[in-house]
Formats: C-alpha cells, structure tokens, sequence
C-alpha cells in the first residue's frame, strides 16, 4: 500500500492539484489541527473545492494535526521539540481514533495522501503520522512536492 504526502508551503494552488493529480491521488487527508490558510487556495472551504474540481475527494482529521504548543515549536525552528509533543499527542484518543480512522481508509485501497503545511516532510508532522501509520499497515511512502513553487 501506498501514502503520499505532501506540504503546501511554496506552491500555487495550482501546481499543488497537478503534483495530486499525477500522483493519482483520490483523497487529500488534511492533517493540520486547524484547517485554516492566509495562502489563498488552501483554507479548508476552498481546498475542498478546488479538489472537487480535480475529482479529489478531502477530509479533515483533526486528530492527527498537532497542538497549539507543538507548531508554536515548529514555527520557531524547534523541530525535535515539535516532534516530542506530536509523539505525545499521539496517545490521545482523538488522535487514536482519526489513526485508525485512517488506517481504515487505506486499508480500503484508496490512493490518500497526507496534507499539511511544511515543504519539508522531516519538518512536518505528517511523516510521524506516516511512522505511526508504519505500526499498523505495510506502506510504501511517497513525499510529493509540487513543482512551480513561488518563489
């Protein structure tokens, strides 16, 4: 089975449909906590639009998005310190209950990929929802990066 994933983080909304698009991707998972943009195009409303334009579905798991704590880390560059907290959060039972949300989703055979913010998936949380996924199912992973990004 395979999961992409994917971060928004320099890309124009439309260079982000066409990385989904030749991915063959049929489900963007958002895993931010908030599902909120000042990028145009990727505030949750207007993602889920522009994906249904393009045939791909979107869900929301909040559970699987980090604490307030943990992207106040990340955005100061505390990368290991934003890991420590997403790792914790992971034992919460929203964050329990969206994994295996997701874990039966892929186990369905959809191509998913994971959303969130930050170009850089070792960065970005959505590789430890990745290493978690890893613990439940056999996965093969790929990190998408759109291509034109804005400079």
């Amino acid at each position: 089975m395979r999961v992409d994933t994917i971060g928004y983080e320099g890309a124009t909304p439309a260079s982000f449909l066409a990385a989904l698009r030749d991915a063959r991707v049929a489900l963007l998972v958002d895993v931010r906590a908030v599902a909120m943009s000042r990028r145009p195009g990727f505030a949750k409303t207007r993602l889920a639009a522009n994906l249904d334009e393009v045939g791909i579905e979107y869900l929301h798991l909040r559970g699987l998005g980090t604490p307030a704590d943990g992207r106040a880390a990340a955005k100061s560059g505390r990368h290991a310190e934003m890991h420590r907290i997403f790792r914790e959060h992971m034992h919460s039972d929203a964050a329990q209950a969206d994994l295996a949300t997701l874990v039966s989703i892929i186990q369905g055979g959809r191509r998913v990929c994971l959303m969130c913010f930050e170009r850089d998936p070792a960065h970005c949380h959505r590789s430890l929802v990745v290493e978690a996924l890893a613990k439940h199912l056999a996965i093969e992973v790929n990190h998408l990066f759109a291509e034109d990004e804005e400079q």
